[in-house]
C-alpha cells in the first residue's frame, strides 16, 4: 500500500492520528526486528469500520519507528501525559480487604500481558521467532517449582483426550477471531503456540495468542488476594525463569511500562475479573 488507505474505522484513534502528512512520512519505514510497517499496524482499522483504536504493534520497534502515530494516540487512550513515568507494584501485603465471601462469586482471575526482549510481537513475529519463544518457553516453564510447576501443552499435534479437556477447562485458545487475522497474529496457525498450567490449574500461560505471553492465575470462589499473589509469584518466576535460559528480560518501557501488540494493554498489562452466580438472570434478564 503506497497510497494513502482508506480508513474504515472514520471515528477511530487511528483515523485520528494517521493523517496524510503522516502516512507520507512513514509508510515505507519497515522496522528491524520484523519488518513491520505502519501499513500491517493499522490493517484493522482500513479493513473494520468498528475499531476504536484500531492498531497493533509488530514489535517494540514499532512504537519507536511510529512514535508520531503511536505517541499522541497512547496518551489520549490512556490518559496520560507525554512526560508520564510508567509505575507498577505487585506488592500483594498491600491489597486491602476481599470480595464478601457471601458474594455469588464463582470464580476469580487475573492476567497480564509479558513479551521477551528479542522476538516480535504477534501481528509481526517472523515463524522461526515464534518458534524461538516457544522453545524458549518450553525450558523456562521446566524450572517452576512448588504450587506452579506443571505441563506444556503445544497446539501441534494436541492429541484429541489434550484438547478436549482443555476446552471443558475453559482454557484452549482458538483460531478464528476476525480482529486477530487481519493483524497477522493467526499467521501459520496453530505452529509455535501452547498452553502451561500447573498441577491444580490455578496458573496458566498462553504462549504466542495476542501476546507472546498471557500469564493467568485463576481459582473458584473470590479470594482476590490469594489470586494476586499467585499471579505476582508466577509472573515472577516466569521472568527469572526466561532471564536464565536466554539472558533477555520481559520488554519494558519507561513511558509506557509492559509491552503488548495492542497498545490498550500496555502499562500493567493486568486485567482482573470476576464469574458471578445470578439466579434467574437468563430469565428476568433487563428486569432485575
Amino acid at each position: 500500500m503506497s497510497g494513502f488507505p482508506d480508513i474504515k474505522s472514520k471515528k477511530s484513534l487511528v483515523a485520528k492520528y494517521v493523517t496524510e502528512p503522516i502516512w507520507n512520512k512513514l509508510h515505507k519505514e519497515e522496522t528491524k526486528t520484523s519488518g513491520f510497517t505502519l501499513s500491517k499496524a493499522i490493517a484493522c482499522a482500513v479493513q473494520f469500520d468498528n475499531q476504536h483504536c484500531g492498531i497493533y504493534a509488530g514489535d517494540w520497534d514499532t512504537y519507536k519507528d511510529f512514535a508520531a502515530v503511536f505517541d499522541p494516540l497512547i496518551q489520549e487512550y490512556h490518559g496520560i501525559s507525554a512526560d508520564s513515568v510508567h509505575t507498577s507494584d505487585m506488592d500483594v501485603t498491600k491489597i486491602q480487604g476481599n470480595i464478601d465471601p457471601k458474594a455469588p462469586v464463582h470464580s476469580t482471575r487475573i492476567r497480564v500481558g509479558r513479551s521477551i526482549d528479542g522476538f516480535g510481537l504477534s501481528p509481526g513475529i517472523t515463524k522461526d521467532q515464534r518458534l524461538g519463544v516457544e522453545n524458549l518457553m518450553k525450558k523456562a516453564f521446566a524450572n517452576l517449582a512448588g504450587d506452579l510447576a506443571g505441563t506444556y501443552f503445544p497446539l501441534t499435534g494436541m492429541n484429541e483426550k489434550v484438547r478436549q479437556q482443555l476446552v471443558d477447562d475453559h482454557f484452549l485458545f482458538v483460531s478464528g477471531d476476525p480482529n486477530l487475522k487481519v493483524a497477522g497474529m493467526e499467521r501459520d496457525w496453530p505452529e509455535g503456540r501452547g498452553i502451561f498450567h500447573n498441577k491444580d490449574k490455578t496458573f496458566l500461560t498462553w504462549v504466542n495468542e495476542e501476546d507472546q505471553l498471557r500469564i493467568i492465575s485463576m481459582q473458584k470462589g473470590g479470594d482476590v488476594r490469594a489470586v494476586f499473589d499467585r499471579l505476582a509469584r508466577g509472573i515472577k518466576a516466569v521472568g527469572d525463569s526466561v532471564k536464565a535460559e536466554s539472558g533477555s528480560d520481559f520488554m519494558l518501557d519507561p513511558k509506557y511500562g509492559y509491552i503488548h501488540s495492542c497498545p490498550t494493554n500496555l502499562g500493567t498489562g493486568m486485567r482482573a475479573s470476576v464469574h458471578i452466580d445470578l439466579p434467574g438472570y437468563a430469565k428476568q434478564g433487563a428486569a432485575v
